[in-house]
């Protein structure tokens, strides 16, 4: 029989391996953005995501988790995902019209669909996804 102090270890130890296994399955997840990249997958006509995201920004630690969650989703499956780094990807941030880190900008080939900033509600970030479908 296992004894209280066990399990309690035990339940714990399972949720701290649980944490860095979710974050790394969105860290792959998504593409660093690229002229090239992007280009293709808008001649191919695919659903896009471009992620403006800042390693330092609250908004976009939170955001994350939601984008990871609904790009797992079946519906979602050939949704191409970008990453504009808010720091060094000045160029393409010019390029998108962006002004703040944590903005999303969904895209249905070359066609913009929507965009949101600042947005952590998944309802409304799966409305935003689901534009580009």
């Amino acid at each position: 029989m296992i004894d209280r102090r066990k399990f309690a270890f035990a339940v714990i130890g399972a949720a701290l391996l649980a944490v860095p296994l979710s974050s790394a399955a969105w860290a792959g997840a998504h593409t660093p953005f690229s002229n090239d990249a992007f280009q293709k997958a808008q001649a191919a006509g695919k659903p896009i995501l471009i992620d403006v995201y800042a390693s330092w920004c609250p908004v976009c630690k939170a955001q994350q988790p939601i984008l990871s969650e609904l790009t797992s989703q079946p519906k979602f499956k050939n949704l191409e995902v970008f990453r504009i780094d808010y720091d060094s990807q000045k160029d393409a941030l010019r390029r998108f019209g962006v002004n703040r880190q944590s903005t999303l900008i969904v895209f249905k080939g070359t066609q913009e669909m929507g965009r949101s900033v600042g947005d952590t509600q998944a309802a409304s970030i799966a409305s935003l996804l689901d534009k580009a479908r």
